[in-house]
């Protein structure tokens, strides 16, 4: 029969179950910026499929103001609402249909959503061994107090 990882953990020198805690803290700061990360890149979607849902009621000829930037437009007239450039990374546009645009919009939503809960369980796996190596560590720590 396998120990169980906290008898793993409860057998660490104390010098172990420190470096063990301060690796398993980097690495649940490293998955948080991950998420974050997810969630800033499914805003950013949910956005662009918005403005796709907004230009497709749009009549052709409607004068509008055209983002460059975050912070930078400049003023526009719409040619055509069936057709748009869809970033795919890196600089790289392709020219799609607007269900087309939409489509692409939802399934990287989708997997998105996908990635991030796969992500999210990870680091709460990760976030209870630190907590748990980090009570082993403070009791061991207590137990070789009072000997001292």
């Amino acid at each position: 029969m396998a120990a169980t990882p906290r008898m793993e953990l409860e057998k660490m020198s104390v010098e172990h179950l420190r470096g063990l805690k301060e690796q398993v803290d980097m690495e649940v700061n490293l998955l948080q910026d991950s998420l974050n990360n997810l969630r800033s890149a499914n805003a950013r979607l949910e956005i662009a499929s918005a403005a796709l849902q907004d230009l497709s009621v749009r009549p052709q000829g409607k004068k509008m103001l055209v983002p460059l930037t975050a912070s930078l437009y400049v003023p526009g007239k719409l040619d055509d609402s069936e057709k748009v450039l869809v970033d795919v990374g890196t600089g790289y546009f392709i020219e799609k249909t607007m269900v087309e645009g939409k489509d692409y919009c939802e399934r990287k939503i989708a997997l998105l959503k996908s990635n991030y809960d796969q992500l999210l369980e990870v680091t709460a796996k990760k976030r209870s061994i630190a907590d748990e190596a980090g009570a082993i560590l403070q009791a061991k720590l207590k137990h070789l107090a009072p000997s001292q």
